[in-house]
């Protein structure tokens, strides 16, 4: 919760105006966004959303303000590459593959993932171009592309798939949910191995199989895999929920039941309703007391190719992946990231599988970055963070809901050291939730909707076991500080921003959630983007021709050839990467990838800005 020094609501976007264009997928997330930071338009959004029909350029300006006009255009990938919708760039970047390992075979995802993250990339570099412009920078224009999210979306997995060693887990089908013997399908998370056992014990699971569960478990956030024994879905289904909730509650573990859609859209509705905007992913607030110092107000010197935050500082005390994802993004803006780690650093810097002795998933998420441990449960080193915060621009955190009230780092701490100072949070629930579940992907996939949203109509839910919202989430995290940034210089006062899992979900089933709204069947129909097998491999159909592609049979011809066949009747599809190693060497991608100084895989940077 924000503290009482930070309670004033504002938009960076006031009195700015925005028009766009291109493919609605697109710019229907950033036009959205823009509306919701206080942009106004005066023409409506080209094309419908639902059904992709729109041109596929384009492009969003925005005006006003006192800043020169600064525009994004947001494509959906290179022309010459063939990728040209949603299908077409989850097939290319490995989404389908990453996606599909959970069944044992590539499968798109129902929702707009690249296009959802597409938009929301468009958004941060307009918003990280008048941050510039406020700074003395010169970027007025920004590119982007669904190829280059999709790329950034699967960094991890490529990372681990390109690394001097193999998985610590087996890459193979299975994983959650698991089914009550009352036919309800649950998620189940803990983070402690004593009590995954106290749980299946209790249920009386075999041993052996409550053992040989547990590292697949473990490592299903890794690996997006998690191939449990099947005595452990054997044992889930013997009890009822309400005995399977008990145990979870006696032993320290938690269970969320799949929510449907439909519940989601009516708590939104009432969201809305409420004294917060329901409809914001992310809210910020202005500090009644700071003022921006000229230390950090302008940097006219700053180097045109160092990027539009260049001479901003990062303080980043995060975890996982939201919060690490959200200041790397930064850092590839130009400001410079110093990571907050434990004593003895941060222990996934070792986690498997390894480049040049460090953890190719960790290099994916915080290359570059500087770092100082600091133990944030002693007081001298907490002496030491509020110090560093007084000369930072940025403190972004994604600790345990309270804790950083209880340590005395809470914004209206640091505001007191640093009273300019743009306070990050990322959580699970931004506390908009009762009785929510632990904040962690699978679980908030499971409570919003997810888990029916990203599965076609005729197959039960089930939450993705790729980390769909904590990546989205880390974009959205980004998106939030740069908004706070802008704010700053346009106000001259410290801000606090929160962002989190749930915005992340509600910005993902948006779509989806409109139509449970309507009344009308909110999933995607049976067969939505499946791909087709070949004889040596797959193709996915772009998704207006996935019907005329389904009246070609393509099983006995390889993928080369059932590609020429459906160009020649004038359809578009693609191959579907299956193995992530190959995008090194994937001509829709030439000289994209790069590996870094430890030789771990690299994505490009998802922007471009002139």
């Amino acid at each position: 919760m924000a503290s009482p020094a930070t309670t004033q609501t504002v938009r960076p976007l006031d009195t700015l105006r925005f028009d766009t264009s291109g493919p609605p997928q697109i710019t229907s997330v950033i036009a959205d966004h823009l509306r919701l930071l206080g942009a106004r338009t005066d023409r409506p959004v080209q094309g419908d959303a639902s059904t992709g029909t729109a041109t596929t350029a384009g492009g969003t300006t925005l005006v006003g303000g006192g800043f020169d006009p600064a525009h994004a255009t947001a494509t959906w990938a290179d022309p010459r590459s063939g990728l040209a919708d949603e299908a077409t760039v989850q097939a290319a970047t490995g989404i389908m593959a990453v996606h599909g390992r959970r069944d044992g075979s590539p499968r798109g995802l129902a929702v707009d993932y690249a296009a959802t993250a597409t938009g929301v990339l468009a958004v941060q570099g307009l918003l990280a171009a008048l941050v510039g412009q406020a700074r003395g920078g010169a970027a007025r224009a920004v590119t982007t592309s669904a190829d280059r999210a999709g790329l950034l979306a699967v960094s991890q997995y490529l990372a681990a798939a390109g690394a001097d060693e193999g998985e610590a887990a087996e890459l193979a089908a299975g994983g959650p949910p698991f089914t009550s013997a009352d036919g309800v399908l649950f998620e189940l998370e803990t983070l402690d191995p004593g009590a995954w056992a106290a749980f299946w014990k209790a249920l009386e699971a075999p041993a052996e199989a409550l053992r040989a569960g547990w590292r697949p478990f473990q490592f299903r956030y890794a690996t997006a895999c998690a191939p449990f024994p099947a005595a452990l879905h054997l044992t889930a289904r013997s009890h009822t929920w309400e005995r399977i909730r008990r145990a979870a509650a006696a032993y320290g573990t938690e269970v969320c039941a799949l929510h449907p859609l439909a519940e989601r859209a009516a708590e939104r509705a009432a969201e809305r309703g409420a004294e917060h905007d329901g409809a914001a992913p992310w809210s910020l607030s202005r500090s009644a007391t700071g003022r921006l110092t000229a230390r950090s107000a302008r940097l006219p010197d700053a180097a045109p190719s160092g990027g539009p935050l260049a001479g901003l500082t990062v303080l980043e005390a995060g975890r996982r992946i939201q919060a690490p994802l959200a200041a790397h993004l930064l850092g590839r803006l130009g400001a410079d990231v110093i990571r907050i780690e434990p004593p003895g650093g941060d222990p996934l810097r070792g986690m498997p599988p390894a480049c040049s002795g460090i953890s190719a998933r960790w290099l994916a998420l915080n290359r570059g970055k500087r770092a100082v441990e600091i133990d944030i449960k002693q007081e001298a080193d907490r002496r030491r963070l509020r110090e560093l915060a007084a000369g930072a621009d940025v403190f972004l955190h994604n600790w345990a809901p309270g804790k950083a009230a209880e340590l005395g780092l809470d914004s209206g701490d640091l505001a007191r050291v640093n009273p300019a100072l743009v306070y990050a949070y990322t959580s699970g629930w931004a506390d908009r939730i009762e009785h929510a579940p632990m904040g962690t992907d699978f679980m908030v996939q499971a409570r919003t909707g997810v888990g029916e949203a990203v599965r076609p109509e005729g197959e039960a839910p089930a939450p993705s076991l790729m980390t769909l919202l904590d990546v989205l989430g880390g974009l959205l995290g980004a998106e939030a500080v740069l908004a706070g940034l802008l704010l700053r210089e346009r106000t001259g006062h410290g801000v606090r921003v929160d962002s989190s899992l749930l915005g992340a979900a509600d910005t993902l089933t948006a779509p989806a959630l409109r139509r449970a709204a309507r009344g009308e069947n909110p999933r995607r129909p049976a067969g939505f983007r499946l791909p087709r097998p070949t004889a040596d491999g797959w193709l996915a159909p772009a998704d207006a021709d996935a019907g005329a592609v389904a009246a070609h049979d393509l099983g006995d011809l390889s993928t080369a050839e059932a590609l020429a066949r459906l160009h020649e009747h004038g359809l578009t599809a693609t191959a579907v990467t299956t193995e992530l190693s190959d995008l090194h060497h994937d001509p829709r991608f030439t000289g994209s990838i790069s590996r870094d100084a430890h030789g771990a895989p690299a994505v490009p940077d998802p922007w471009s800005f002139v």
